[in-house]
């Protein structure tokens, strides 16, 4: 990995997570404390992070969490409505869920105030508060550390919330889908929770428009064969369309 590769991902990290410290930093790129404090020093005086003892954190990171928006929810607002339209027409009454935190996820959630007689489980504090004033909705939220960039919770307890349960649908998103078909993020925090609500599934939608397809972030959970069916929007070419389908995956 170059050193403007690993200032990205550095930063990609910080993004999702909200801070960073040195000493992980260094273990998980494999360099020394001191190489990561120089980067961190550039991400500064770039404007993206501020640095504090032992790390750094996003810069505005603290606007998050107390005015409710996700960083990048204006981010292709129209393809994740036309997204999330498709997801909310698959959604039956009385069925139980799985809401993966996300910016689409959240237009996912922001269709089914009006449903009826449903179980929802997320690792999403937005979609619980969206969600909540419906009362024919059951909500379960995970616990596990909170990310306020992305308003949500992650790590091992949050896992934890989805062992042992069986739902009839999961839907899931992801940063990119690399060009080997890996699903890709980039949090290593988020793994074991993604592979918790796949496992705890009858069936797994992955919720990702086609500019995040060949496009790698830092950590992959695994080949796109853990999903059953990507949706997605109609830009996808038909060279991609056909490798999804060699490997099982419904395209929507």
């Amino acid at each position: 990995m170059s050193m403007n590769q690993r200032r990205q991902a550095i930063l990609n990290l910080i993004r999702e997570d909200g801070h960073a410290k040195v000493q992980k930093l260094s273990q998980i790129f494999k360099v020394s404390d001191v190489t990561i404090r120089q980067d961190l020093e550039i991400l500064e005086e770039m404007g993206f992070v501020q640095r504090e003892h032992g790390g750094a954190f996003l810069k505005d990171v603290g606007n998050f969490a107390s005015t409710g928006s996700l960083a990048n929810e204006s981010v292709k607002a129209t393809e994740k409505q036309e997204l999330a339209h498709k997801a909310a027409s698959l959604i039956q009454e009385g069925e139980s869920i799985i809401l993966d935190s996300g910016s689409t996820t959240t237009e996912l959630a922001k269709l089914m105030t009006g449903m009826k007689n449903l179980n929802v489980i997320t690792n999403s504090l937005n979609i619980a508060f969206i969600l909540g004033s419906n009362p024919s909705i059951n909500i379960i939220v995970s616990g596990g550390e909170f990310k306020a960039p992305t308003l949500s919770l992650t790590g091992d307890m949050a896992a934890a919330t989805f062992k042992g349960l069986h739902v009839d649908k999961c839907f899931l998103a992801t940063a990119g889908i690399s060009a080997d078909m890996q699903l890709t993020y980039p949090s290593l925090s988020d793994l074991v929770v993604k592979s918790a609500m796949i496992r705890a599934a009858n069936k797994v939608y992955l919720l990702a428009d086609s500019s995040k397809i060949g496009v790698s972030s830092f950590a992959s959970l695994g080949r796109i064969s853990l999903i059953d069916t990507l949706i997605t929007d109609s830009k996808i070419t038909k060279e991609q369309r056909q490798a999804l389908r060699e490997l099982n995956i419904d395209v929507l």
